[in-house]
């Protein structure tokens, strides 16, 4: 059964709403900040992405958990500390999907039109 284009436009709908927490942490130039440091590094706790960086140990620390929100980055407890580390795989997944939803719809948006 083919898929129409009201059901297509339900799926980037959705892919938008799974997408939601990620354009909100990567729309903060200093959470881009953050995972551009963390793409350096295995891994960082907060005294240390903190002296990397001109912020607060507490805005650093509420940019980390907007970001573990969001799934970009995970939290590794080892003994008193908190390490981070980036987690690009599956964001990056859901953004490839909203993206090729949202090709489709365009697509075939353009394939109806007079």
């Amino acid at each position: 059964m083919p898929i129409t284009t009201e059901s297509l436009l339900d799926e980037v709908r959705s892919a938008f709403s799974v997408c939601e927490s990620l354009f909100h942490a990567l729309g903060d130039p200093a959470r881009q900040s953050i995972i551009l440091l963390l793409s350096g590094h295995e891994r960082l706790n907060v005294n240390q992405i903190t002296d990397l960086m001109h912020l607060s140990r507490p805005a650093i620390s509420h940019h980390l958990k907007v970001l573990k929100d969001a799934g970009l980055v995970e939290l590794a407890r080892e003994s008193r500390e908190n390490y981070y580390s980036l987690r690009w795989d599956e964001p990056m997944s859901r953004l490839k999907h909203l993206i090729e939803l949202s090709e489709r719809a365009c697509s075939r948006k353009r394939d109806l039109a007079p």
